[in-house]
């Protein structure tokens, strides 16, 4: 009966250092599948102080800056972003054209890469209705001190 005993506290310890070896495996290949598709948040003023690599990439939001939007160069455009702190000139360089609610003065989150001093943006994303602002755009421009919440007009009607 001790040797069953002993086989059993054994098979369990394998059972166990199995699945230990098991998870840590898909853990480090979940890892390795997803290190292309994350990409960090920077704003402006971050880019500057702090430029990353030339094939990082990552998105970079803030407001199109009054006056810098440039179609002259359809379907490649060019326009700045800016957190009150720091503006980055961006050249959207993707294939899809912009949405529609991207204007000047507006909130935008730009994915792509910073390379010689110019962000190359191959997607743009814009706030969906009048109020809405990506989170990270909003905490940068808090942070820069400039963020002016949008005004309630359901609570005037």
């Amino acid at each position: 009966m001790a040797g069953l005993k002993g086989l059993r506290k054994r098979r369990r310890v394998q059972i166990v250092a199995v699945a230990a070896v098991a998870l840590t495996l898909s853990t480090a290949l979940i890892g390795y599948a997803m290190r292309d598709g994350i990409s960090f948040f920077r704003s402006p003023s971050q880019l500057v102080a702090n430029p990353p690599p030339p094939s990082e990439v990552f998105r970079v939001g803030g407001l199109v800056k009054t006056g810098t939007l440039d179609h002259s160069t359809d379907p490649q455009f060019t326009f700045e972003v800016t957190d009150g702190g720091a503006d980055i000139p961006v050249k959207y360089v993707g294939t899809d054209l912009p949405p529609d609610l991207f204007n000047e003065g507006e909130g935008t989150v730009a994915t792509g890469r910073y390379v010689d001093g110019v962000f190359l943006a191959t997607s743009l994303l814009a706030k969906h209705d009048e109020k809405y602002m990506p989170k990270e755009v909003i905490d940068a421009l808090k942070k820069q001190g400039v963020y002016v919440p949008p005004s309630d007009q359901s609570a005037s009607n």
